[in-house]
């Protein structure tokens, strides 16, 4: 009897199945309608997100626009490397001051681990004379590439705005769809209350 019955549940709810399936893809196709935009709307590799995707689409035409944006990566990259190699001789140098200022401390003979410590204090000052001018200017660098980064930025949303404007205009949320849809969900489950 038990086998019978599960059976027959079996079958009536393969037959519904198909039924709320044909009725569930009308819904579905009904919502995909109008998905297309005069932009595509997408990410150009799979590390890209959606705003530089649409900006890479909208300049890729505009030779003026592709030279400033190379001019800016270059500039970008370049101050990288510029501030890298300053720091490094830098953090190299302020790294010798301190090894060899512990270095001198464990020297035995009193009178010549102060003559080295004084060595080490005047080569150390003149050098952080010297590298104040450096890091003034290394500064200076990081706030121009800021400031480049900004104004880019700003560009490139001034840019893309519209497209992504234009995209939701094409694909309008309407409710409709959705709404059908939770129907035959609830349809669904009241079903399956019905089954225990």
């Amino acid at each position: 009897m038990k086998k019978i019955l599960f059976a027959s549940i079996l079958a009536l709810s393969v037959l519904s199945c198909r039924e709320t399936k044909s009725q569930n893809n009308d819904i579905v196709e009904k919502a995909a309608e109008n998905t297309e935009s005069s932009m595509p709307i997408k990410r150009l590799s799979k590390t890209q997100d959606i705003f530089n995707g649409i900006y890479y689409e909208k300049i890729k035409n505009d030779d003026e626009i592709k030279k400033v944006d190379k001019k800016i990566f270059l500039m970008q990259e370049d101050a990288h490397k510029m501030q890298g190699i300053y720091s490094s001789v830098i953090s190299n140098s302020e790294d010798y001051y301190l090894i060899a200022e512990n270095e001198a401390k464990s020297i035995n003979d009193s009178v010549l681990r102060k003559e080295m410590m004084n060595l080490i204090k005047e080569s150390s000052d003149k050098y952080y004379l010297k590298v104040q001018k450096i890091k003034e200017l290394k500064s200076k660098i990081y706030r121009n590439k800021q400031s480049i980064y900004s104004l880019y930025t700003a560009f490139k949303i001034r840019k893309t705005l519209p497209e992504i404007e234009k995209y939701q205009n094409a694909h309008p949320l309407k409710t409709d769809s959705l709404n059908q849809f939770i129907n035959k969900q609830n349809q669904l489950l009241e079903e399956l209350k019905k089954l225990k």
